[in-house]
């Protein structure tokens, strides 16, 4: 059994941890087990399945600058208990430099620093993310990313292995006897046209983007509503600005959801107007799912692989044109899934662990 130590900030339901867990559910529970450090002490929405899969949950300070002497005291204590580790994989981008030196001080032989992004959000940790983004290099032994815009951002250059943000796509397929199930539960009516965006609320996905899109959106078109899904540290501000904007009627947040594959069969239309991405998963999905798909330029060409969707510049004009101009499809079949299908990925990755394994030796 390789037991493979996953850093994690925590294993809520979000684009990195839906991917670990699609990996998880379908590797070889004969050879491989994923464990998780976290960085939150709060039970998480993965932490049962993971669990009852037979993985470890580890809990860690935060990584607030003020706890970074503890957190390395307390990870050199961590890896003095568990010796069984002998492969360290870093999912917190630029943050990953320091559980990966504490593995490196430990010993451990394969450090993996993965990269999930082409950007840093922009807080009070930016410089300091901009210094451990130098030192990665330093700590790591191997480079992961979701894609290669991501791996060319945070390695500099440096040869990296593609890990895709692969999914179950059967989980997606369109239905309609779906769509309308879902479409009564969430209250929409059938001539309705539904837009829907899903992420953290965080600077990066740039919902307050959006909305103010959509406040001149649906002066053309009334019949207009747009979900919300994900959860985050901006959700005050956003609510404040749909109240202000009198969008409350139009708008809906949803909060975090565990059945996704549902809500995509109610939209018309999938938006992703981020400042800054790797591969979205949520991107991933729904084209899977069959919708229309309009991304923020920011979006690597390598995660669009459905001829329904359009990358537009951040510019309101551009987002209001298309959204204005949009027409409902009636088919939404699949047939080509750009490599994301995680029955294909997993063997993949399977093969980068045995040799990593074998190096470790």
């Amino acid at each position: 059994m390789i037991r493979i130590l996953q850093i994690v900030n925590n294993m809520q339901r979000a684009g990195l941890e839906t991917v670990l867990m699609n990996y998880l559910r379908g590797i070889d529970k004969n050879k491989f087990q994923f464990d998780f450090l976290t960085h939150r002490s709060k039970e998480a929405a993965y932490d049962e399945e993971i669990k009852k899969i037979g993985g470890r949950i580890y809990h860690m300070p935060r990584l607030y600058p003020q706890n970074y002497h503890v957190y390395m005291r307390e990870m050199a204590y961590f890896f003095d208990q568990h010796p069984e580790y002998r492969i360290v994989h870093s999912h917190i981008d630029a943050m990953s430099y320091l559980p990966l030196l504490a593995a490196k001080r430990a010993g451990v032989p394969i450090r993996i620093a993965h990269s999930h992004n082409s950007g840093i959000d922009v807080n009070y940790k930016l410089p300091l993310k901009l210094l451990f983004k130098q030192g990665i290099p330093h700590v790591a032994t191997d480079f992961f990313a979701c894609g290669n815009q991501a791996g060319n951002f945070l390695f500099n250059g440096r040869p990296f292995f593609l890990m895709k943000n692969a999914i179950e796509v059967k989980r997606f397929a369109f239905s309609n006897v779906r769509r309308s199930e879902v479409r009564r539960e969430l209250g929409v009516n059938e001539n309705d046209v539904l837009v829907g965006t899903a992420g953290r609320l965080s600077y990066q996905k740039n919902q307050e983007f959006l909305i103010d899109v959509f406040a001149e959106v649906v002066l053309h078109r009334t019949k207009m509503k747009l979900f919300i899904i994900g959860d985050g540290e901006d959700r005050k501000k956003i609510e404040r600005q749909i109240h202000r904007l009198n969008l409350d009627g139009k708008i809906k947040l949803l909060g975090s959801r565990q059945d996704m594959d549902r809500i995509y069969q109610a939209l018309d239309l999938f938006v992703l107007p981020s400042r800054f991405e790797g591969i979205p998963v949520v991107g991933i999905e729904a084209q899977a799912a069959g919708l229309p798909c309009l991304f923020s330029d920011v979006v690597s060409g390598e995660a669009i692989y459905s001829n329904r969707s359009i990358k537009l510049p951040l510019s309101k004009k551009a987002w209001i044109s298309n959204m204005v101009g949009f027409h409902v499809i009636k088919d939404r079949s699949v047939g080509y899934f750009g490599g994301y299908d995680i029955k294909k990925a997993i063997p993949i990755l399977e093969e980068k662990y045995e040799e990593l394994e074998n190096r470790s030796l």
